[in-house]
């Protein structure tokens, strides 16, 4: 290449550069700005496998235990085994689990749950997580030192370090090599490519398109029963009137197919004429049946008010307590809500009449 072409095209490339640079600081009126490197900095708060991103810090177990008591143990238990709000965190793990880096609960089918730590292999996934979402009502409001601390003391419960222990970018290495799970996963698999994590070269399934003898194409639809359709008011007048999505028109069937089987089974079932005195062993065998006196005594409250209590209230309501009964509701009597109950039009009515006519036993 002669001297002449090799300026030309260095002159080139610097006016490709020269443009390319004015084109990205375009600035375009009313429509933002570019982000500052400190408001970059506040969202790449991520943490990964081989913790780049963890920031400097640390935080003892003592310390773990006095903020999870204060804002965790609500939702997780004082100890982290608590199931009555999320999964419990802790539990299932053995020493021995520790020492192999695999969790033999998991294989066992007679252990009733599956807890976090028996699951999760890497200590980076629970640092990150509790970092960015933790407390589920306030999150990213833990400090870096609160993180670590709660980090210590979930590792703590599990055994895994001491109770004098305080954990830090430092050392959190070291701890990885004892999470109970460590060796549970893998990372040889083209979902996570690259040299950096050993990633496989070569996908990991071998699927072929169907061209000949194809099955079918499943269909799958769903439906509102008729008993819920209507339970919170019409979907179609609820839903915005902008988007591809359309609420359901909930205060009529679900088609004219269901409507005619509705009204068939409506009038195959309703009885004509309801008696003004049910008789009252059908209708207790009949609330039995349904579970209503798990929460409903005759005369007295459980969890849900007596039956002779919501006959005071309503006498004479019988098509209202009918709806009532098959759709549920909550705030009349406190509040926990009674669910939609799974029973016929006629079921319904009959005991509706039985309340409207006192709830005798």
């Amino acid at each position: 290449m002669s001297k002449y072409r090799k300026y030309a095209l260095a002159a080139l490339l610097l006016a490709f550069t020269g443009w390319s640079v004015a084109q990205s600081s375009v600035k375009y009126p009313g429509v933002g700005r570019e982000a500052t490197s400190k408001e970059v900095a506040a969202w790449d708060i991520d943490v990964r496998p081989d913790f780049k991103g963890l920031p400097a810090g640390s935080g003892s177990v003592a310390k773990g235990q006095d903020v999870w008591e204060s804002k965790c143990a609500s939702c997780h238990g004082f100890f982290g085994e608590s199931g009555e709000v999320f999964s419990p965190l802790v539990g299932g793990v053995t020493k021995e689990d520790i020492k192999t880096g695999r969790v033999a609960n998991l294989t066992n089918s007679n252990f009733p749950g599956r807890t976090t730590f028996m699951k999760v292999s890497s200590l980076s996934t629970i640092w990150d997580y509790i970092n960015r979402a933790m407390p589920w009502t306030e999150p990213k409001t833990l400090t870096t030192e609160e993180v670590y601390a709660v980090t210590a003391f979930l590792l703590n419960l599990n055994a895994i370090v001491p109770d004098n222990f305080t954990l830090s970018d430092k050392n959190i290495k070291e701890v990885q090599e004892r999470m109970p799970n460590r060796n549970g996963m893998t990372t040889a698999h083209t979902l996570w490519p690259g040299k950096e994590f050993n990633g496989a070269k070569k996908n990991d399934t071998q699927n072929v398109a169907c061209m000949t003898n194809c099955a079918p194409e499943p269909k799958v639809a769903s439906f509102l029963p008729d008993f819920a359709r209507n339970a919170h008011g019409n979907l179609a007048e609820q839903n915005r009137l902008v988007g591809a999505q359309r609420g359901a028109d909930t205060s009529r069937p679900e088609s004219k197919s269901m409507a005619a089987s509705t009204k068939s089974t409506a009038t195959a079932e309703k009885p004509a004429d309801i008696k003004a005195n049910a008789d009252n062993k059908a209708v207790l065998a009949l609330l039995a049946k349904n579970n209503c006196t798990a929460c409903h005594g005759i005369d007295k409250k459980i969890v849900g008010p007596a039956f002779t209590d919501i006959s005071k209230k309503y006498p004479g309501r019988t098509e209202y307590l009918a709806k009532k009964i098959k759709s549920g509701g909550g705030g009349v009597w406190g509040p926990i809500p009674m669910p939609s109950q799974n029973l016929s039009e006629a079921d319904a009515l009959t005991l509706a009449q039985w309340l409207t006519n006192g709830a005798a036993k």
